[in-house]
């Protein structure tokens, strides 16, 4: 699988994760997005950049629960809800927050 943006090819896996991370933009993002039929607002984008901190931070990509906890921390308890995160990215919000940030899956996510 492959992402045409801007005229480069991003290699794809079989899930839609990058295979090289080094190739995420925010348009990346952008198109990978429109795939799930998200519209990113600023709330989405300031999750996606907190991740991208945690990733960078952490070298791995949260499950749930730590991504829940990573954003109550940084952002505060309102945001660091499973149901505030799943209304933003709905299914698996850690797996597409992570998948549209740029990031591989994360480990305990099916």
């Amino acid at each position: 699988m492959e992402l045409l943006v801007n005229g480069q090819r991003i290699a794809l896996d079989e899930e839609g994760y990058l295979y090289d991370l080094s190739q995420w933009t925010p348009e990346v993002a952008q198109q990978l997005a429109s795939e799930e039929q998200l519209t990113l607002t600023d709330a989405h984008w300031e999750i996606i950049y907190l991740l991208r901190e945690f990733y960078q931070q952490y070298q791995l990509s949260p499950a749930m629960r730590p991504l829940v906890k990573a954003v109550a921390a940084k952002l505060g308890k309102e945001k660091g809800r499973s149901i505030y995160l799943m209304q933003l990215f709905p299914g698996s919000p850690a797996k597409v927050v992570a998948r549209l940030a740029g990031l591989p899956k994360p480990d305990n996510c099916l």
